[in-house]
């Protein structure tokens, strides 16, 4: 199974080390999407900054 995960807030007020997670997700502006396989590791990184994506399941 897929995620794909969508960037939909600013980096602007965020700390260094949701700055980082965003960019390992391989996002880089508002509503830029990337898709990764359904790891543990990209489950923790989404919660690292949930507050700034949206993340839809794919099949």
């Amino acid at each position: 199974m897929a995620l794909t995960i969508t960037q939909i807030r600013s980096l602007i007020h965020a700390s260094e080390r949701q700055r980082r997670t965003i960019r390992a997700l391989g996002l880089r502006r508002i509503r830029h999407t990337v898709r990764h396989e359904d790891t543990p590791m990209i489950r923790g990184m989404i919660r690292a900054v949930q507050h700034l994506v949206a993340v839809r399941e794919q099949d």
